[in-house]
């Protein structure tokens, strides 16, 4: 399963210089994707991530795979873009299909570019697009809703769907997100809510665009919308988008080195894709062998069969087992063959839960 992100953001806030940099780490990165299918509004960068590094320098493989991300960009929002002002609907039905929303919000003073409102304000700036978001929502909800009550007279079921979405209507129209919605134990209600694609129901990471003398030590207008993040239970990261930019055209030691230069050790980049998958509660397991060295994303707390089904759904539907090394183990041996003979290769089945770093093999017969 690919982790993908939509990139929010008022104009003039850094979030197209953001995507220009993965536009171009994208475009680095295009041998690792020979299937992948670029469109103008979407970036596919690899995961980074120094374990796929190692176990390929150990096992030596034709090909080395990361995990992937894909960003969706969306046109700057301004007020009044769930009814069409400005470009921002123009996107809307792209990012209904992220796992997350990445709210880029500028946290920095630079009289040489204009703040469509007219002064930084990262905390006005996000009730803009929170806003925007939630009357975008409101309209989806409504349209259904309209659907729904007239199907409501045909019986009691269809009347309690209906109810529902009306408890849903409120509560958006007081201004809370659909995350904070208490979802019923309703299966008919649970396959619309699915098929809404409910905006604010998204997990958000706040994304501070900082000055390059700030991405070190942050700001106050960084440390406001960290607050507010924190406040909020959604996730937080620091970028520079043009520092992140100028990364993009350098070698992996030249990288680092200007990284150290400003004092801080990862690309903000990275720490945006790390943040998604905490939030959204996702990790990798591993296969390696003489062929390939590939990172899978999955959940946490999937069982083996279903982190095998992400190969292939084959590897679900006839699973037998699963031949598992811990990372550490596999890394503080000489090879696979050291590990089965050391004790450290354990054979688990159908009920086994993978943990992050697991190098594993799959056996299943279809």
């Amino acid at each position: 399963m690919a982790l993908s992100i939509g990139i929010v953001g008022l104009p003039n806030v850094g979030k197209s210089t953001l995507f220009n940099a993965l536009t171009r780490a994208q475009n680095a990165q295009a041998a690792n994707y020979p299937f992948c299918t670029i469109e103008p509004n979407k970036a596919t960068v690899a995961v980074p991530d120094q374990r796929v590094d190692s176990l390929s320098a150990k096992a030596r493989p034709a090909r080395t795979i990361h995990a992937s991300v894909d960003f969706i960009d969306i046109a700057g929002l301004v007020r009044g873009a769930s009814k069409g002002e400005g470009l921002g609907n123009q996107f809307l039905g792209n990012i209904r299909e992220c796992s997350a929303i990445v709210e880029v919000v500028r946290c920095y003073d630079d009289d040489n570019i204009v703040h469509v409102d007219g002064s930084v304000d990262p905390l006005r700036d996000v009730e803009t697009i929170q806003t925007e978001l939630l009357l975008a929502d409101m309209q989806s909800v409504e349209r259904r809703l309209e659907k729904a009550l007239k199907m409501a007279k045909a019986g009691k079921d269809a009347k309690v769907v209906a109810g529902l979405l009306q408890e849903l209507y409120v509560h958006l129209n007081s201004g809370l997100s659909a995350r904070s919605f208490s979802l019923p134990e309703n299966e008919a209600f649970m396959a619309i809510w699915g098929e809404l694609g409910l905006l604010t129901a998204k997990p958000v990471i706040y994304c501070a665009n900082v000055d390059d003398a700030s991405i070190a030590t942050c700001n106050k207008y960084a440390e406001a919308l960290r607050e507010y993040a924190q406040s909020q239970k959604a996730g937080f990261a620091i970028i520079c988008a043009k520092l992140e930019e100028e990364l993009q055209g350098l070698d992996e030691a030249e990288q680092r080195e200007m990284l150290a230069s400003y004092g801080v050790k990862n690309a903000g980049l990275e720490n945006i894709i790390r943040e998604g998958y905490d939030i959204l509660g996702l990790m990798s397991y591993f296969t390696a062998g003489p062929d390939e060295v590939r990172a899978w994303t999955i959940r946490k707390g999937w069982k083996a069969p279903r982190a095998a089904g992400v190969i292939h759904s084959d590897f679900e539907k006839g699973f037998i087992r699963a031949e598992v090394i811990a990372y550490d183990q596999y890394m503080s041996h000489d090879s696979e063959a050291a590990c089965r003979a050391d004790g450290v290769l354990r054979i688990e089945g159908k009920d086994y839960v993978v943990q992050d770093g697991d190098v594993m093999h799959f056996l299943f017969n279809v």
